[in-house]
């Protein structure tokens, strides 16, 4: 009987934190290295580093409360259903909203950092979309991830701007480009994961002829924004590895698709990524 009260006692607090907890790790990654290379391309004399501690706790905050209220609205994976896990949600909701509101207000005191208001507005924007493309299904799902990607990305040139008060092209640059090497991971690892049976390039071009085309464009477009001076020239080295390993894909050998490990190699590459854009930015 004990051991029966320990187990049904175990499942409930991992459910409870399940209902408040972000659980999708590559979510968190879509936000941190936008965040990062934010941080790093908007290094300025001036650096205000409170300023933007201030910034990374109301964005992580606002990004952590979709969890909780996601769980109270039932639009999430898993849905609070009994009183005690609404108002676990509830609580968790309420306290991570007024953490962000209350950071924003610091950000926004005195008529400060009214810029944030923009980009704040292009997210909620960016999210409602999302919302909106979920509830069609299974065949919106790609569009909706591509879309709540913009939300998520903003906090690249919301950070810039708190570092160096410019809200300028290099802060749409940066966001641009987060927004693309987001968008190239989640098309990449749907697809890895929808054409895991795939024995050769006939059958993997015929599944994934959408995303090739798309990295071809994508070479084509930072080629012509480095030519134009729209892009730093070291941006092309910081999408090389990503467009290096959706392209071999095509042409590797088949091999069993082990998610974990497809997991941990996109995080690696966002990690290359973010030290690679930041040094572009930098160094320009």
């Amino acid at each position: 009987m004990q051991k029966k009260i320990k187990v049904e006692g175990a499942t409930q607090q991992a459910r409870a934190r399940a209902l408040i907890v972000p659980r999708e790790h590559g979510a968190w990654g879509l936000l941190l290295v936008p965040l990062f290379t934010g941080v790093a391309a908007g290094l300025a004399p001036e650096y205000r580093i409170g300023a933007l501690l201030v910034f990374t706790v109301c964005a992580t905050s606002l990004f952590w409360a979709r969890t909780p209220l996601e769980s109270l609205l039932g639009t999430g994976v898993l849905k609070a259903h009994t009183p005690e896990e609404r108002r676990t949600a509830l609580l968790a909701a309420i306290t991570l909203t007024a953490v962000s509101g209350a950071c924003l207000a610091a950000l926004m005191w005195n008529g400060k950092n009214l810029q944030l208001l923009l980009l704040g507005g292009a997210a909620a924007v960016a999210f409602a979309a999302q919302a909106l493309l979920g509830r069609l299904g299974r065949p919106a799902r790609m569009a909706a991830q591509l879309v709540g990607v913009m939300g998520l990305t903003c906090a690249a040139p919301a950070a810039y701007y708190i570092g160096t008060g410019q809200l300028d092209e290099r802060a749409l640059v940066l966001w641009a480009a987060n927004c693309a090497f987001a968008g190239d991971q989640i098309h990449y690892v749907q697809l890895r994961i929808h054409a895991a049976r795939a024995a050769n390039f006939s059958e993997k071009i015929a599944q994934g002829r959408t995303f090739f085309l798309g990295q071809l464009v994508l070479l084509v477009v930072l080629v012509a924004a480095v030519l134009l001076r729209v892009a730093p020239f070291l941006t092309i080295l910081a999408f090389a590895p990503v467009l290096f390993r959706g392209t071999r894909w095509f042409f590797s050998e088949p091999e069993a698709l082990d998610v974990k490990r497809l997991g941990w190699s996109e995080m690696k590459q966002g990690v290359t990524f973010a030290i690679l854009l930041s040094a572009a930015f930098i160094f320009s």
